[in-house]
C-alpha cells in the first residue's frame, strides 16, 4: 500500500505546543491550533497569518469553502490545474472526516504516495494541502461541517481528480466503500495512472 493513516497528534508534539507537523511527504503539514480553555469553553485562533509566516510558510488565501454532510459522503478526489491550482488548508467545524491527499507533483519524491488523517471538530487538527495535491474527504461521524481556505479562485474549466478506489492509492477512507455516497462525477474519474496534469516539484 502506498498510502498511511494519522489519526491523532503525537503526545510530544502537542505538549510542546509547535503549531506544524511533518507527514512524511514534502510541503504537506498538519497545524495544531494552540487552544485556551476553562470552565466557559475554549477559545483558540483557527488561523493567523502571522503564525504561518513565523514558519516560512506564506499563503494569501482569498476563498473560503464550507460544506456539510452525512456518514459515508465521499468528496474526491480532486484538483485544479495550474495556472488555476489551489493550496488547501481543511478543518472541522463539527464531526468527523478522513481526510485524505495524493502527491501527484511530477519529480516529487513522493509521488502517487496517498497521505490520510482524522480531522474533527474535537482535536481542532487542521491539514495543509499545497498545490499539486489531489484532496477529498469521507464522513465518518453520523454528520460533518468542513471548511477550507483556498489561495485560488474556484475554476471549472481547470477540474480535474482521481478516483477514490484506485488500489493504486493504498487510501482507508474510514468506512465501507460499498456504502460510500459519492456524486456521478467522482464516479468516473480516471486513476492515478491516467491522469493528465501540469503540476511540477519545486524542491
Amino acid at each position: 500500500m502506498n498510502g498511511w493513516l494519522l489519526s491523532r497528534p503525537l503526545t510530544a508534539y502537542s505538549l510542546l505546543h509547535m503549531p506544524f507537523q511533518q507527514t512524511g511527504i514534502p510541503d504537506l503539514l498538519i497545524y495544531e491550533p494552540k487552544v485556551f480553555g476553562d470552565h466557559r469553553g475554549y477559545f483558540f485562533e483557527s488561523y493567523n497569518a502571522s503564525t504561518f509566516s513565523a514558519e516560512g510558510i506564506e499563503y494569501k488565501f482569498v476563498q473560503d469553502n464550507q460544506a456539510r454532510s452525512t456518514y459515508g459522503v465521499l468528496r474526491g478526489l480532486h484538483y485544479q490545474l495550474e495556472p488555476y491550482a489551489q493550496t488547501k488548508l481543511v478543518r472541522v467545524l463539527e464531526g468527523s472526516i478522513i481526510d485524505a491527499v495524493v502527491d501527484i507533483r511530477k519529480g516529487s519524491p513522493t509521488y502517487g504516495k496517498s497521505f490520510a488523517i482524522e480531522l474533527s471538530a474535537s482535536n481542532k487538527l487542521q491539514l495543509l494541502v499545497p498545490k499539486g495535491f489531489a484532496h477529498g474527504y469521507a464522513v465518518i461521524s453520523e454528520t460533518a461541517e468542513v471548511m477550507y481556505k483556498c489561495d485560488n479562485f474556484y475554476h471549472k474549466g481547470s477540474e480535474g481528480g482521481i478516483i477514490y478506489n484506485d488500489p493504486a492509492l493504498g487510501i482507508d477512507w474510514g468506512i465501507n466503500l460499498d456504502d460510500a455516497v459519492v456524486s456521478d462525477k467522482d464516479l468516473i474519474l480516471p486513476t492515478l495512472a491516467e491522469i493528465q496534469h501540469n503540476f511540477i516539484f519545486n524542491s
